[in-house]
This record gives C-alpha cells, sequence and structure tokens, in this order.
C-alpha cells in the first residue's frame, strides 16, 4: 500500500482559495499516476484533477476547470491542488490517489488512496 498524506484542508469563505498537498514517497512518485478525488456527504466519490503519463499532462473535472490547479513538486514528492474561486458546493472531503492509470476519470489497475482532507466553503 502505498502511502499519501494530505494536508491543506479547511473552512473558507465562498471565494476564497486554499491549497491541499500530497506527499508521497519517491517511489510512488515516480511510478504512479497521481489525481484528486472528492466525496461529498451522501454523493460518491468523483475526479477532480489528474496527472496522467499516458495523456502526457493534466486532465480536470469540468466543474472546477479554469478554477483549480494540480500540480506537482518533483524535489519533494508531492502534488498540489490549488483551488481558487471555491464555491459552497465544492465543500467535501478532498483524496489524494495513486493509480497505475486513470480510465474515464477512475483509477484503473493497482491503485491506493490518501486518508483525505477536509474543505468546507461556507456562503
Amino acid at each position: 500500500q502505498e502511502q499519501l498524506v494530505e494536508s491543506g484542508g479547511g473552512l473558507v469563505q465562498a471565494g476564497g482559495s486554499l491549497r491541499l498537498s500530497c506527499a508521497a514517497s519517491a517511489r510512488t512518485f515516480r511510478s504512479y499516476d497521481m489525481g484528486w478525488f472528492r466525496q461529498a456527504p451522501g454523493k460518491e466519490r468523483e475526479f477532480v484533477a489528474l496527472f496522467g503519463r499516458s495523456i502526457g499532462g493534466t486532465a480536470y473535472a469540468d466543474f472546477v476547470k479554469g478554477r483549480f490547479t494540480i500540480s506537482r513538486d518533483t524535489a519533494k514528492n508531492t502534488v498540489f491542488l490549488q483551488m481558487n474561486s471555491l464555491k459552497p458546493e465544492d465543500t467535501a472531503g478532498y483524496y489524494c490517489n495513486a493509480a497505475s492509470s486513470y480510465r474515464g476519470g477512475k483509477p484503473s489497475g493497482y491503485n491506493s488512496w490518501g486518508q483525505g482532507t477536509q474543505v468546507t466553503v461556507s456562503s
């Protein structure tokens, strides 16, 4: 099981920003695609953003395009999710994932999840 440790969640007003971090081992960072997912109470976990080797870059869910940016620091083996212009509907637990690949926004093959970090956006 690859260890992923998220941080950076919190409470923010609508229109505000947060940056989430996901720290991984060097092996994980080197070997797997990595992504962010979220899950709101009573809803299924959904894809937010990812780094995909097969696509040679990044992909985003439509509802975050232009607001969220996924990036990575290879020296620190860390993936970030910069979230701007936050809306109350962005309130959810945010989870980092490492996977062999992603298909249709879902992890494919081997995959591992972090423990999650809560983001709450007040109106």
